[in-house]
């Protein structure tokens, strides 16, 4: 315990003493939370901006809707030199019985958005205009919580990619420097085993995880972003150590193999920032092409994203944790043996 206890207070001072590290491990991941936080803080409230020409039912129901908000101009020849300035997604004309919808091609979200409620409103027009009641009706509502607000999609990516830095990043830059200074050879020389030194920094590594989580928790919970723990999310913990220690053990495979800080900061980047993206980090997954998604189902971020989301804001049971559970706990056994047959206490 004497030595667990002298290499974990000297790994802790090496990590709040440097104040680069501290910044990418705590600042700059909230960076991000902030950053998206504020931009889709309102994502639902907003409405889409379409030109309107004329007067008429359905343009009157258009601006019912709720999801559109109405732009009123004299000529059609007005409204489409908008569009097509890409002033306006699109644009609808009334005149009698006839209704034209121009849309701009090039934001092809917002045109189907919008053609979509278009067909709808004149679908229903006619039908009432022919006095024949709807034979099919639709019950629709979200299946989620409606108090649940962009932040709870938002955080459990960052959050966990977070935390994916400042794990791989942590091993591995402290493995390479302490081989690099020859701390590693004083160790193997002193009554000390392996197993010590790895669990020390195991137990910093979550440590620091653990704090990062609770700030990333307490600023989302903040007033103007509004995150609430919904459902089951106490589940979201194993998930979230499981993480910790797939992204421990990529910190120490890429420390076993670079020589330098500068290389490791450098193969610890091509690692994780890629995964990333392919993740659903920053971005659904779901709207990528499907080879993509396809892909993302290798990495241990992937299944650390949905774990996590399955909990805070799908409020699954406990079944939810097999599969990402199972898949993180696969990755640490293959890459942590990888890494520890390739491990070198000092450079060759």
């Amino acid at each position: 315990m004497t030595a667990f206890k002298s290499l974990a207070l000297a790994m802790l001072k090496g990590f709040y003493r440097d104040k680069a590290t501290l910044f990418f491990t705590f600042v700059f991941p909230l960076m991000f939370l902030v950053v998206f936080g504020l931009l889709f803080r309102d994502a639902g409230a907003q409405k889409i901006n379409i030109g309107v020409v004329g007067e008429g039912p359905v343009i009157t129901a258009l601006g019912q809707t709720g999801a559109l908000a109405l732009e009123h101009h004299d000529t059609l020849d007005e409204a489409v030199r908008k569009v097509k300035d890409g002033d306006l997604p699109a644009v609808v004309a009334e005149n009698g019985d006839q209704v034209t919808f121009r849309y701009a091609q090039s934001d092809q979200t917002q045109a189907g958005t919008i053609a979509g409620i278009v067909q709808g409103v004149i679908s229903q027009l006619n039908q009432q205009a022919t006095g024949v009641p709807p034979k099919y009706t639709v019950d629709g509502s979200n299946v989620e919580d409606s108090s649940l607000k962009p932040i709870q999609y938002i955080m459990p990516g960052i959050m966990s990619w977070g935390v994916a830095v400042t794990a791989v990043f942590g091993a591995a830059l402290t493995l390479v420097s302490w081989r690099k200074k020859q701390v590693l050879r004083r160790i193997r020389l002193a009554p000390v085993p392996a197993s010590t030194v790895l669990t020390s920094r195991v137990v910093v590594t979550i440590g620091v995880a653990i704090v990062q989580a609770l700030i990333f928790l307490g600023i989302g919970a903040l007033p103007v972003f509004g995150l609430k723990l919904t459902g089951t999310w106490a589940l979201a913990i194993p998930v979230f150590l499981l993480g910790i220690l797939a992204f421990f053990a990529i910190g120490m495979l890429v420390g076993a193999f670079c020589k330098t800080e500068e290389a490791a900061t450098g193969a610890a980047n091509i690692v994780v920032l890629p995964m990333a993206f392919l993740s659903g980090t920053f971005f659904p997954i779901d709207q990528s092409p499907g080879w993509m998604r396809t892909v993302s189902n290798v990495f241990p971020l992937r299944h650390m994203n949905d774990g996590i989301m399955d909990f805070l804001v799908r409020g699954r049971d406990a079944s939810a944790l097999v599969v990402p559970c199972l898949v993180l706990t696969a990755f640490i056994l293959v890459v942590g043996t990888i890494a520890a047959k390739v491990f070198q206490w000092e450079d060759s």
